[in-house]
């Protein structure tokens, strides 16, 4: 189980995150759609500290947080926890995607790299990827580069996985090999919380959607009342404007 409780972030004094509270159950897949600027990914972000959140507790697992008082080792304990999938991929670049995919098993979990280094050839084989661990990113198209990403986040094994717009960088070309590799992660019972506009993704993949605006979390329900029935007005006007 994870539980988010009264999440606050703040830029230059304005807010953009809005006290946010919510509960995600083990192995349940949750969308997050909305706006641009309305905080979606400042959400994700502030869950594993990529960005730091002003006020706010995080419980993942046995792990709570207080983000007000969080020391180096509560933060590198939730980023135990969490896998993050980036919208630019945020390969590095002088590293090769098996190495790519090591990075964070050896420097996070602490596994000696032999056993990182099988971890990450075991994932890029479940990716689709096995020949291409010894290539850079440089040489992978955008689509197997954020499948890399994707791997790396799935060989942390951990209790939440958060993909920030994964295929927003990629030409329309890799869009469904990347969309098909989530949904093979999410068949695992893996739980799940993204920000995506391929609503229509959105709506086979989650058990529960939320329509986030101006930092808040105004409405969320499963995908037929989400798409079919919604309630807020606001909510109405952006399914019109994205053909949801």
């Amino acid at each position: 189980m994870i539980s988010i409780k009264g999440l606050t972030k703040t830029f230059g004094g304005t807010p953009v995150l809005d006290q946010i509270d919510l509960d995600i159950a083990a192995g349940e897949r949750v969308v997050i759609i909305g706006p641009s600027g309305t905080g979606k990914s400042t959400l994700l972000r502030c869950l594993n500290f990529l960005d730091q959140p002003d006020a706010g507790q995080i419980s993942i697992a046995d792990l709570s947080v207080d983000a007000a008082r969080a020391r180096k080792a509560d933060i590198l304990a939730l980023r135990r926890r969490t896998g993050f999938v980036f919208q630019n991929y945020a390969l590095f670049a002088n590293k090769t995607a098996a190495e790519n995919i090591m990075e964070a098993l050896v420097t996070v979990q602490r596994l000696p790299r032999s056993e990182a280094a099988e971890r990450a050839r075991a994932i890029l084989a479940e990716t689709g990827l096995a020949d291409k661990a010894d290539s850079y990113p440089a040489a992978l198209s955008g689509g197997q580069q954020q499948r890399v990403g994707i791997g790396r986040a799935m060989a942390l094994n951990s209790e939440l996985m958060l993909f920030d717009e994964p295929t927003s960088a990629l030409d329309p070309e890799w869009v469904g090999e990347v969309l098909d590799l989530m949904r093979r992660v999410a068949e695992q019972k893996q739980t799940m919380l993204i920000v995506t506009h391929e609503m229509q993704f959105a709506r086979e993949i989650a058990d529960r959607i939320l329509f986030m605006h101006g930092g808040k979390i105004v409405e969320q329900g499963p995908p037929a009342q989400i798409f079919d029935a919604p309630q807020d007005e606001r909510l109405k006007r952006f399914l019109a404007r994205v053909g949801g």
